[in-house]
């Protein structure tokens, strides 16, 4: 098969270093990629979220397949393309990636759906939203179209939420209209799930680290790293999801006339009440999929195929025992504005059995230099997650560029977690 991937972030290398192993391969294209994904594909020049240009390429070069990876294709209807073209699509058309473009319609459709999440109101009227936020005290603020990550503030007491709703209606198209929603305490966790329109297959769960400092401090950033398997949900816990969450949305969806092909991401809070889904996105997570590729022990090709023509076997995955770590070392001033052009030495120092996923990356005179906030993810494997985190943090520690930064902590959480069955 030959294969498309769209999208230039660690996610879509990740991607691209699990795609490149699969013995049905015969090219992988990727565009418009990243000094990484050159290293196991072809690089393309290509606008990923142009409907046409995707096409054309798609056309020219035969492929069988694409794969997008970021959000703003899927929204801007590359997938709506693809299948008008005939071409299988691995992602959801515009209609339901809505279910991440918007946060108003994707609580419209849990609702619809039954499936457990957190009270909300929906607001166009900054001054209603204010009212209703300081009212409450404790909240959180949700601009409503896509922000880059930046989109949702937890405020704790009725100044802070005051200034959340001011916050999220400065933000443009995306803030003019707003969800403003119950706070929910417990753990967070990633479930991703491979779908076909009706059948899903489930990813180990996952859980990121959101916030830039260490202990879950500073700013929201798009994510400072991962681990998989998440020791907060047992075997039946996580088929529980699938039947509670997944098979409702899909179903709704699919009734709607906007069957979901692709990866649909539910974040996940795990409260008293049981889960309750925190948002869904409408394609792999990032930093999630470096480690869930890494877990993943089965070719991950034929299963994206399978759910791009509506063909998905429903069944357990093939993992491998232990766990995986993703630690992201991010650019100077990050998350705020980061500095770029620092020149990254020591990636071809790493062992091969830690992969190193370029991300904010770019390459002048044969040397990588830092192009973007979050830089790179440097993952490993281990029979247990003390492993892994070792081995991802020992990794860490041969590259280095000005201002480098990263959280120490990732995984922590996992280790404290006591064991679920």
């Amino acid at each position: 098969m030959k294969v498309l991937l769209l999208g230039s972030g660690a996610r879509e290398h990740a991607l691209a270093w699990k795609l490149s192993q699969s013995p049905r391969l015969t090219r992988l294209l990727v565009g418009p990629g990243n000094p990484g994904t050159a290293r196991v594909a072809t690089n393309v020049p290509l606008k990923a979220d142009a409907p046409d240009e995707v096409v054309a390429l798609a056309r020219r070069e035969q492929v069988d397949l694409v794969v997008v990876g970021p959000e703003a294709p899927l929204v801007a209807g590359v997938a709506d393309a693809l299948v008008a073209a005939g071409i299988p699509c691995f992602g959801p058309v515009a209609g339901a990636a809505l279910i991440e473009g918007s946060k108003a319609f994707a609580k419209e459709i849990m609702a619809e759906a039954g499936v457990p999440t957190a009270g909300f109101q929906v607001f166009t009227d900054v001054a209603q939203a204010e009212a209703y936020a300081v009212e409450q005290g404790r909240i959180v603020v949700k601009a409503d179209g896509l922000a880059a990550g930046k989109g949702v503030i937890v405020a704790h007491d009725a100044q802070a939420a005051r200034e959340a709703v001011r916050a999220v209606g400065a933000m443009g198209t995306a803030g003019q209209r707003m969800v403003l929603e119950e706070l929910l305490e417990g753990e967070e966790v990633s479930v991703i799930a491979l779908c076909d329109g009706e059948r899903y297959v489930l990813l180990p769960p996952a859980q990121d680290h959101k916030r830039v400092g260490e202990g879950d401090t500073g700013p929201n950033t798009g994510g400072m790293g991962a681990y998989a398997p998440a020791p907060f949900l047992s075997a039946a816990q996580l088929s529980e999801v699938g039947e509670q969450v997944i098979a409702p949305t899909l179903a709704t969806l699919r009734r709607r006339g906007i069957p979901f092909r692709g990866a649909l991401y539910a974040g996940l809070m795990l409260t008293r009440q049981g889960p309750k889904v925190l948002e869904f996105n409408a394609r792999f997570g990032d930093p999630e999929t470096q480690v869930l590729m890494m877990q993943l022990a089965e070719d991950v090709l034929p299963l994206l195929d399978a759910c791009a023509r509506g063909k998905l076997e429903q069944r357990p995955l093939v993992v491998h025992p232990g766990a995986s770590v993703g630690v992201v070392l991010a650019a100077q001033n990050y998350p705020e504005t980061p500095r770029r052009g620092d020149r990254i030495e020591g990636v071809d120092s790493v062992s091969a059995s830690c992969p190193v996923f370029a991300a904010g990356v770019e390459e002048k005179g044969g040397a990588w230099l830092t192009a973007g906030g979050r830089v790179l993810t440097v993952c490993a494997r281990g029979t247990d997650l003390a492993e892994a985190r070792s081995q991802a943090y020992a990794a860490t520690a041969h590259i280095h560029f000005e201002g480098m930064h990263f959280r120490r902590d990732i995984g922590a959480k996992g280790l404290r977690a006591p064991a679920v069955k």
